[in-house]
């Protein structure tokens, strides 16, 4: 068929375009929130509406537009949902096995207050997770821990989704920043020492924020020197690598230091008043572990860190790619109809450029690859018996289809938008904003975010034009894009696909609207505070 050129001004009034292409996005919030539907509903529901939309407003060949809502269904079962699944199993066995327990006696052992394991779990081992593998897998595991440690499912879901702002501009070895200043051929190092004007504050907030959740400001005065410890240590260190190093280790560092700092100090200090959720479970936690005992138990955890952290580093990924010895191993498959026949048009991309449909298969070098290599390990390690596997498997399997449904219908929809140029005309209205501009620039981050779930493709949506607009009105290029890295990451909380994985994780399928209405006023408080930043600063 013949290329079909996208249309960002179906209206000829951006302003009025705009508000057509956000019917979509403002369609599945309110099934979310105030029909409270189940996610794969609202999902489904809104692949009629962006489908629509496209058709009638924006002129995209039907076959177009089935084919972009297949390739979001695809890119939603691998590698997201096989990320949710395998790391959910892992867990499971590690539950089943009975090593779960130690895991949490050693927590524990650290320190009792459910609202310090808030800090070590979720803020800070959740951030090493992030920078080390990213793609949902951080909120998936630190989620499922919380719970064992006696969180209710909703409360440790939520509390996941936003201590991953912490790490969530520079997870799976700083590719949220690095992709889009390669793509839009920026300095890479100079777009990460502009998040670290802000994002290392921001972390310290956000630890505050988690305490302040879990028990008010009462839980704050007790616990004001460890949430110090904890944060201040991981901002400075994030600062530092950020400044001096770059994106790509910034979460690894700033989670370890943070992580030993607290631990150290909390040998020395605890809170007046032990905090705890469950009180029956404190007796639980008298039981003394050896130290190779509680090793055997975190083995799998830190076999996985060491295999997620070799699989995302440069010499290993560029083994896999064109022309290097493993390419063979990455099967590329173009998406029928869908591959190189939508034309992105200027101001999106300099000159008519085909906008590639291709869906990666790369069953060697993944995530999803790592964690199953772990689980392997783990049931060798925990000699764990055929039966146990299987049962284990279509547990796991049953539980989760209702949230892969809801992923595969999120992703569908947000391709619709993508593809259709829906997205771009939401870019094009913000940018139009003139001097301005800076206050709007963190919308586009944060709408490419909630379309794709992702920071990385949120940059390689909006990227260019925040490039572009910024060199237009005088602004050094970088600090736009740093601020829709930083802008994409206040909306990874209530990004659909973010919210059915911690969903999934803790046995919510089905209830995304409560998780979503918890977590979107965070979302949008600090969206604006973004905003108002970089409107100051740059």
């Amino acid at each position: 068929m013949a290329p079909w050129n996208q249309v960002y001004d179906p209206m000829n009034n951006i302003w009025v375009s705009a508000i057509i292409a956000a019917i979509p996005i403002i369609f599945f919030i309110l099934m979310l929130t105030v029909f409270k539907l189940k996610g794969y509903i609202a999902g489904a529901y809104s692949i009629i509406v962006a489908a629509l939309v496209a058709i009638l407003f924006y002129k995209m060949p039907v076959v177009l537009v089935a084919m972009s809502a297949f390739y979001g269904m695809v890119a939603g079962i691998w590698p997201v949902a096989s990320i949710v699944f395998a790391a959910i199993f892992l867990y499971k066995i590690t539950v089943k096995t009975g090593k779960f327990a130690i895991i949490e006696n050693s927590i524990s052992f650290i320190t009792s207050d459910q609202r310090l394991q808030v800090l070590i779990v979720a803020f800070s081992f959740g951030a090493f997770l992030e920078g080390a593998a990213g793609f949902g897998a951080p909120v998936a595991i630190t989620a499922a821990i919380l719970v064992g440690l006696g969180f209710k499912p909703l409360y440790a879901a939520s509390l996941c989704l936003i201590a991953n702002i912490a790490g969530g501009s520079f997870g799976a070895m700083g590719i949220p920043v690095t992709v889009p200043a390669l793509l839009t051929g920026l300095d890479g190092l100079l777009v990460g020492r502009y998040t670290a004007l802000v994002i290392p504050v921001l972390s310290i907030v956000v630890a505050f924020l988690l305490i302040f959740i879990i028990d008010g400001m009462n839980g704050i005065k007790q616990t004001f020197p460890a949430i110090l410890v904890s944060s201040i240590s991981f901002a400075i260190t994030q600062a530092a690598v950020l400044y001096f190093i770059g994106a790509a280790l910034a979460d690894i560092f700033a989670a370890i230091v943070s992580l030993i700092a607290l631990a150290v100090f909390l040998q020395f200090w605890q809170p007046k008043e032990i905090y705890r959720i469950n009180k029956e479970k404190v007796e639980s936690k008298s039981i003394k572990y050896s130290l190779g005992t509680i090793a055997h138990a975190w083995l799998p955890f830190i076999f996985l860190t060491i295999i997620v952290t070799l699989f995302n580093l440069n010499f290993v990924k560029n083994l896999f790619i064109v022309g290097r010895p493993l390419e063979k191993l990455v099967f590329l498959l173009p998406i029928p109809f869908l591959n190189n026949n939508v034309i992105k048009l200027a101001p999106i991309v300099p000159e008519a450029t085909p906008y590639a449909a291709v869906f990666k298969l790369d069953l060697f070098s993944s995530t999803t690859t790592a964690i199953v290599i772990t689980i392997i390990f783990a049931c060798i390690l925990f000699k764990s018996s055929k039966s146990l596997i299987g049962e284990t498997f279509k547990e796991t399997g049953k539980e989760l289809l209702s949230p892969v449904l809801t992923i595969c219908s999120v992703l569908a929809f947000a391709y619709i938008c993508t593809y259709s140029g829906m997205s771009s005309t939401l870019g094009l209205a913000f940018a139009s904003t003139g001097s301005i501009f800076p206050l709007f620039s963190p919308i586009l981050g944060w709408l490419g975010v909630f379309l794709t779930g992702s920071v990385v493709n949120s940059g390689s949506l909006f990227a260019p034009l925040q490039s572009v607009t910024a060199s237009q009105i005088g602004i050094v290029p970088e600090s736009m894009v740093a601020v829709n890295v930083m802008g994409g990451t206040m909306a990874k909380m209530i990004s659909p696909q973010s919210i059915a994985v911690a969903a999934a994780a803790v046995g919510l399928a089905g209830q995304e609207s409560k998780l979503f209405s918890i977590t979107i006023k965070y979302s949008l408080i600090l969206l604006v505070l973004i905003g108002i930043i970089s409107w100051m600063l740059f």
